[in-house]
């Protein structure tokens, strides 16, 4: 199992990961980033979010879950020192229990609606900021990543 489970999304200032359960996230300023930090390692993510990618995640593991799978199972099966977990809402959730880590990167947009980062209850965290990552200057966007403090 992982040592360290890392939540990884890019989210609008209100909180959403996505319009709608198939959306195309065009809008992320962040893969170049997202690339970086998750290459060599594997990547955990719900069906419907692996159906929304454009190109293939080369030099990663990807790893598709289905509702009915059991997150510690996933988990076990890893020998990676290091994984993430990069999306959608329901997934987020359900491996929420096991996260180590979130890597945020708010994006300059409001949406109203959508797909929250956690779709389902989750329990209270406090969070112990680690580090701030420019994404793109220009844009004003930047990843915050927070170690979850377990109690």
């Amino acid at each position: 199992m992982p040592k360290r489970v890392i939540l990884i999304a890019a989210v609008t200032v209100d909180g959403y990961i996505a319009r709608h359960k198939l959306e195309v996230t065009n809008w992320s300023k962040d893969l170049h980033i997202f690339k970086e930090q998750t290459m060599g390692y594997p990547v955990i993510m719900g069906s419907n979010t692996h159906k929304t990618l454009i190109n293939e995640l080369k030099g990663r593991e990807v790893i598709v879950t289905h509702r009915n799978d059991n997150p510690k199972s996933i988990l076990k099966n890893i020998s990676s020192k290091k994984c993430f977990i990069a999306g959608g809402g329901k997934t987020y959730s359900r491996f929420y229990p096991f996260l180590t880590d979130l890597y945020i990167t708010p994006h300059p947009y409001v949406f109203g609606s959508g797909i929250s980062l956690f779709s389902d209850k989750t329990n209270e965290s406090q969070l112990i900021f680690k580090k701030l990552v420019e994404v793109s200057k220009k844009s004003g966007i930047l990843q915050y990543q927070y170690k979850i403090q377990k109690p």
